[in-house]
């Protein structure tokens, strides 16, 4: 398969980019080459943004009825749905991502994101009538909140594409999105179907770009609103410079979450469970539960067994459907994770499995050891910030209440879990650590439900009815 690529994908059709600049797209495994493709300029962004500038203005898009725009974005669900294989392939391609969890979640998360909210936008109050304090109805409308401007990560790009792009659809906007360097091909796998699903002309763009013409993006006159997922760092910047420009915006940002484990949790259960909420995606998400607190006195045996469970996940090949642990997606990550290891010994934590060094058998490709780090104090800076690979920390508590003080202390609140046999117990705990989302004896996305951080986390919601919300504006009508 060839992912190589000439034209970007401006206002619904492909268009020659502006200058001669290309992205190479590099595999994190082989370290080789994948595929060549344009990357986006200031001049791009520009035509992007006037094209969804006049689609908004003066389209039928924002003027059809919520029942038109559900058939056509339900006809992108069942071409969606019809291609999730090769989606998989194309993110794994890109981005290292293990295939096993491509199939699981990079593909079909987002085909479930169209199909919830379309079943929600059926619902949706567009148009509802109250009566007024004053005697007299009131009429209050959702009207679309008009250009969005969504920047979207390297992790789970079509993930978080998604979650703004159907939902801005759905409410009426017209959008340009940004797709980071790292993964700008199954953006093009995207166009293509929305071409096919009968998107007019106008209402998307997606146009791959560096972080200078993303900000260009962000502070465009023509954009209305600004969706982001990625770094807090960025985040500060980007919410900054909407607030000057007094732009709506909406911010999923990092997160540093902690698993907090009950004293009469099923060890063997809890352990596969964190395989999972700890380390998907190699550890780059950033609900990732990095963060693993235990009973003072069971520690050393959760610790060690953890360790034990983590040594023998498979680190390979990500198109390998046997691997578990994949590359990071670029080796400036490659660094970060592995200056972060040796932070946490010199910080004086035990490092029980993993730690410097490529994994055994595996002469090229970004890769690091999965690293399990035992007698950890939250104060220690492996504890406090945003690794983003897999690298866990195991801290002891002596009470729950101390398990929930340390699970609060912390910049970050977008996620979390409880591990326990009692789940009145564990729905307690939940309701008192400061987190967007939360799991009892497992993590996930439902999206039916708003998904978002507290803090530093971000800002506003994504998913559910607050999700679609996010891209209307609100309009009383007096009569």
């Amino acid at each position: 398969m060839t992912y190589d690529h000439d034209a970007l994908f401006i206002g619904g059709t492909w268009t020659k980019p502006a200058t001669d600049a290309t992205i190479e797209v590099i595999s994190p495994h082989s370290e080789q080459v994948v595929a060549r493709v344009p990357e986006g300029s200031v001049a791009d962004i520009d035509a992007a943004v006037a094209a969804a500038r006049t689609a908004f203005d003066e389209g039928p898009w924002p003027r059809m009825s919520p029942a038109e725009r559900i058939e056509i974005v339900q006809a992108l669900s069942g071409l969606y749905a019809g291609r999730l294989g090769e989606m998989a392939e194309v993110i794994t391609a890109e981005m290292g991502s293990p295939i096993s969890f491509s199939n699981l979640a990079q593909a079909p998360a987002p085909w479930m994101q169209i199909e919830a909210f379309l079943a929600i936008a059926r619902e949706f109050p567009w148009e509802s009538r109250r009566a007024g304090a004053l005697g007299s109805d009131v009429v209050v409308r959702h009207e679309p909140a008009g250009v969005v401007a969504a920047i979207a990560p390297w992790n789970v790009p079509q993930f978080t594409v998604l979650s703004k792009l159907i939902p801005a659809l759905l409410a009426g906007c017209t959008i340009v999105v940004k797709p980071a360097l790292e993964t700008p091909l199954d953006g093009n796998l995207l166009a293509e179907m929305l071409v096919e699903a009968g998107v007019p002309e106008g209402v998307v763009s997606i146009v791959a770009a560096g972080r200078e013409v993303g900000e260009h993006l962000v502070t465009h006159p023509g954009v209305d609103k600004v969706a982001f997922t990625g770094s807090t760092a960025a985040g500060r910047r980007i919410g900054a410079l909407c607030g000057e420009r007094l732009k709506r915006v909406s911010l999923e940002l990092g997160g540093k979450s902690a698993a907090i484990v009950l004293d009469d949790a099923d060890l063997a259960a809890t352990l596969e469970g964190l395989k999972f909420t700890a380390l998907m995606n190699s550890g780059q998400a950033c609900v990732a539960q990095t963060r693993v607190l235990v009973p003072i006195g069971r520690h050393d045996e959760i610790a060690d067994a953890l360790a034990e469970t983590v040594a023998a996940m498979t680190v390979g090949d990500p198109s390998d459907p046997a691997s578990e642990i994949g590359p990071m997606v670029a080796r400036r990550q490659q660094e970060r994770v592995e200056k972060y290891i040796a932070l946490g010994q010199e910080e004086g934590a035990r490092l029980l499995t993993g730690g410097s060094g490529r994994p055994a058998g595996l002469d090229t490709g970004w890769y690091v050891r999965p690293t399990v780090f035992a007698g950890v104090d939250n104060r220690m800076r492996i504890a406090q910030e945003e690794i983003f690979g897999p690298v866990l920390s195991v801290i002891p508590y002596g009470s729950v209440e101390e398990a929930v003080g340390i699970a609060n202390d912390s910049d970050y609140g977008l996620a979390g879990t409880v591990w326990t046999a009692d789940q009145a117990a564990g729905l307690d705990v939940a309701r008192q650590v400061r987190a967007g989302t939360y799991g009892v004896n497992t993590y996930t996305m439902d999206f039916a439900a708003p998904f978002g951080g507290f803090k530093a986390s971000g800002i506003g919601r994504e998913f559910g009815p607050e999700g679609l919300a996010q891209y209307t504006e609100l309009k009383s009508v007096y009569l």
